[in-house]
Formats: C-alpha cells, structure tokens, sequence
C-alpha cells in the first residue's frame, strides 16, 4: 500500500448521509487541537488535504477521505473546545455514536492525546463506546516533538497512570518530525491486510 492520490469525499451529520463504499475505513477520535488534521495529512504523504485550522474545534462534521488502495479515512469532529459554541458542542458525541454504531466497515479507531495533556472523561467514554462496539482502538500520543526525552517519560507515565494502561499501550507521533508515521502506516495496512484476506 502506497497511500496514492489520497482524496477528499465529503463532509457528514447524518449516517444517511455517509459515503456508500466498503473500503477499509480508519477513523480519527480526540480533542480539539491534538493535532488530528496533521496526523491524517502525514499518514497519506500530504501536506493540505485535510485542512488545518488557525483555530482549534475547526472540524464539526466528519470528513471523509479515501486513497487508492483503496482504503478510507474519517476525521471526526474536534471535542472539547471551549469556543465552539454549545449547541455544536451538543451534535458531537451523537454524531461519534451514531457513526461507530453504523458504520460497518470501520476497522480500526485512531485515539489521539496531546502527550502535554491528561486524558479525562471524553476519551474514557470514547474507548468504552468503541469497546462495547468490538471495535479496536489504537491510542496515539501526538505532538512528542514538545518535550525532552525526559518530560516524555514523565507525561507517558501520568497518562499510563491516569488510563490504567502500560507504555506499551501507546503509539508516539509528531507530525512535525514524522515520527510515528511509519508505525502507523504499518497498523493501517496490516488491519486493511486481515479484512481483504478475511
């Protein structure tokens, strides 16, 4: 897999409303300002496709891409900013339920954190809808180019703590350096593998 010509489709509310293929599709949960948009950008080798606010709480539908392989890609709405207004705020997590509950051909659920950033309620909610749902969560640590090796030892072990999880649990980006990007090409392919061969 090459990732080739990756591709906006369209933005969605409802499920009615979703994209009708039955590539491998590959979501991206997490806060406002974790750095989704340019994760996504460097996974698919690009550098604007999908859009990067100045602001954060920019994405409020869920967009969806696809590349050659084919496979697809959804960028779920930015949850928690405290700008957007609140009858946004309202639409978010029924969107999230509504697309995890019906979109079958979702195979895998990115989690992002902000490795500067103690995960709370949204993402622990997060995981048990995608857990009650069998559908497989990789957690991602975004934006590890901010702090020393040190002050990432020591966030990592308050996230482990604060999640019940071990360092092993975790993947680490930065779509600054492109860290992570071949770790996550790699989970990516070998799931899309499993379904195709399945």
């Amino acid at each position: 897999m090459k990732f080739n010509n990756a591709q906006f489709i369209k933005s969605c509310e409802e499920p009615n409303a979703f994209p009708q293929y039955n590539y491998p599709e590959f979501a991206f949960f997490g806060r406002s300002n974790t750095g989704k948009s340019s994760l996504i950008n460097m996974i698919l080798g690009t550098k604007n496709l999908v859009k990067t606010g100045s602001k954060p709480g920019v994405t409020r539908l869920i967009n969806f891409f696809t590349t050659d392989d084919p496979l697809s890609f959804a960028d779920m709405p930015g949850f928690g900013y405290a700008k957007v207004p609140l009858d946004v705020k309202k639409k978010f997590m029924p969107m999230i339920k509504s697309y995890a509950q019906n979109r079958k051909n979702l195979k895998l659920a990115f989690l992002l954190i902000d490795i500067r950033r103690i995960p709370g309620d949204f993402e622990n909610e997060i995981i048990g809808l995608l857990d009650g749902l069998k559908i497989p969560v990789a957690i991602v640590l975004t934006k590890c180019d901010k702090l020393s090796a040190n002050k990432r030892i020591e966030s990592v072990k308050k996230i482990s703590l604060s999640m019940g999880l071990d360092r092993d649990s975790f993947f680490f980006s930065s779509a600054h350096t492109g860290e992570g990007k071949k770790e996550l090409r790699s989970i990516i392919k070998s799931r899309a593998a499993v379904i195709t061969e399945s």
